[in-house]
């Protein structure tokens, strides 16, 4: 990392030393900014340690490389989904805020999704500068370490080899959150930690770490709560599959490896742990008594994050993402849908598939395997939990992202990821996704202004109601109320959770 000679750059100094970023368009960013020790060598495989600091002022004004993984080329839902370069030594953050002075503002911290295996802090689409100009806060997203190098377990059950090294690495950025953000006008004693997918897992599960005070709220878009954390047992078994994949024996000799072999080898494991209708991930995260002793919606519910405001939801066809598209479930027939559901429902599949079939009129087997798996992973948990944190009388807001995209002929309904580019409001950022073909745009950013507009609400003041959209109450047992953001947004009650 080289050091800046413009000294007409915003400088704040960090208690790793002083960094340089640039000013743009209003805003102080600093991007690159290392909040960990480089992961690389004896340090691969262990959790996140201090970095060591620099002396002289360090360049802050590029990107730090992401996470070492696979490049999808020609994704026809997100058109790509992280880009090179990348490096093991990727444990930096990016910075956006309105002034380096003392206004304390609220801090927005978003943690990118990816099934734990593609994503980083350098994508366009999950630029802060859109939340730090219209809602004035700071903002901060970060790299994390992905795949075989953030997940694979040696120790599980705790110690210096963690079960969880992206977890660490996820702390230590909320710990230089709250030792730094200060110095960049922010406020460290109002926090909220937000992400969708992997990131939202990953939000629920930082909250078991609440008594460190890092955050006060979290936002949990599209969080897979059916996807449980791999037992000990699971999670040793599936790094010696990888071992066995890679060809090597043990650990020592996989250190030895160049990441390049390591991320080819995922692969591999996808295709081992794939099952049709099934939407599975090469890597999970792990129970480990040091980092993750709980399943995280516990932590949300009971355990150290259940003071937490929370504001959680789906979209509608969620599973759309996987199943919609693929020429496999395409041609899906009717018998192999129903041997889907039973692995669901078991006798009860052929009553399942009826009653999904029918809430769809003309749904072919693909519609009602997107429907079911939807409900499975995503609507029924969410749902359930809120119903949960209602009756314990804990802050929860609830919504459904439902407004359909015409691409593909209509064939994605309101898929897993849809409603970034409206969190965001930076459908700019998003020209390369062919999931926002032939949208409307007067109704498109009219959506978006009032679904960021919530966002920015929420972070603000721990309430997503503001003036441009209907009155949004708590999920409470009464009533059950959603927010339904479509075409006309409205708040939908009585909504079952099962």
């Amino acid at each position: 990392m080289g050091f800046a000679q413009d000294r007409t750059a915003p400088v704040v100094n960090t208690r790793s030393g002083p960094i340089r970023g640039v000013a743009e368009d209003g805003l102080a960013v600093f991007r690159g900014v290392p909040y960990a020790a480089p992961p690389v060598g004896s340090l691969r495989w262990r959790p996140a340690r201090p970095h060591p600091g620099w002396s002289g002022t360090l360049d802050a004004t590029e990107y730090g490389p992401g996470s070492p993984q696979a490049v999808r080329e020609g994704d026809p839902v997100l058109g790509g989904h992280g880009a090179p370069p990348f490096d093991e030594d990727c444990l930096t953050l990016n910075i956006w805020t309105p002034g380096t002075d003392d206004a304390r503002r609220p801090v927005l911290v978003w943690i990118h999704g990816g099934a734990f295996i593609s994503g980083s802090g350098a994508m366009p689409n999950y630029s802060g500068e859109t939340f730090a100009r219209n809602g004035d806060l700071v903002v901060v997203n970060l790299n994390y370490r992905l795949g075989p190098l953030g997940l694979l377990s040696f120790a599980p059950e705790g110690g210096d080899g963690c079960g969880n090294p992206w977890l660490t690495d996820q702390l230590a950025a909320l710990r230089w959150v709250r030792d730094n953000i200060a110095a960049f006008g922010g406020d460290p004693g109002s926090v909220t930690v937000a992400g969708q997918s992997a990131g939202a897992l990953s939000t629920a599960a930082l909250a078991g770490h609440a008594g460190d005070r890092l955050f006060r709220r979290a936002i949990l878009q599209s969080v897979p709560l059916a996807m449980p954390l791999a037992t000990p047992a699971e999670s040793l078994a599936r790094t010696a599959a990888f071992m066995g994949i890679v060809g090597v024996k043990d650990e020592d000799e996989l250190r030895t490896l160049p990441w390049p072999r390591l991320v080819g080898a995922t692969a591999g494991l996808l295709a081992e742990t794939m099952e049709w209708g099934h939407w599975t991930a090469p890597f999970m995260p792990a129970l480990d008594s040091g980092t993750a002793p709980r399943q995280p919606v516990l932590n949300l519910l009971d355990g150290p994050g259940a003071d937490i405001d929370v504001l959680v939801g789906w979209t509608g066809e969620e599973s759309a993402f996987t199943f919609a598209l693929g020429e496999a479930y395409v041609s899906a027939t009717k018998e192999q849908v129903l041997r889907r559901a039973r692995d669901s429902f078991g006798d009860g599949a052929a009553e399942a598939y009826a009653a999904y079939e029918a809430a769809r009129p003309g749904a072919r087997p693909v519609d009602v395997l997107v429907d079911l798996s939807t409900d499975e992973l995503f609507r029924k948990p969410t749902l359930a939990f809120a119903e949960e944190r209602a009756v314990r009388g804990r802050p929860v807001w609830a919504y459904e992202f439902a407004f359909p995209t015409p691409a593909h002929d209509g064939r994605l309904g309101a898929p897993h990821c849809l409603d970034l580019p409206f969190v965001f409001d930076n459908f700019d950022k998003w020209s390369h996704a062919p999931f926002l073909a032939g949208m409307d745009t007067r109704i498109r950013d009219g959506l978006a202004r009032a679904v960021h507009a919530a966002w920015i609400a929420f972070v603000r003041t721990g309430d997503p109601n503001h003036p441009a959209m209907p009155r949004w109450d708590r999920y409470d047992r009464p009533s059950r109320t959603t927010m339904r953001f479509d075409t006309v947004t409205k708040a939908v009650p009585h909504l079952t959770p099962y």
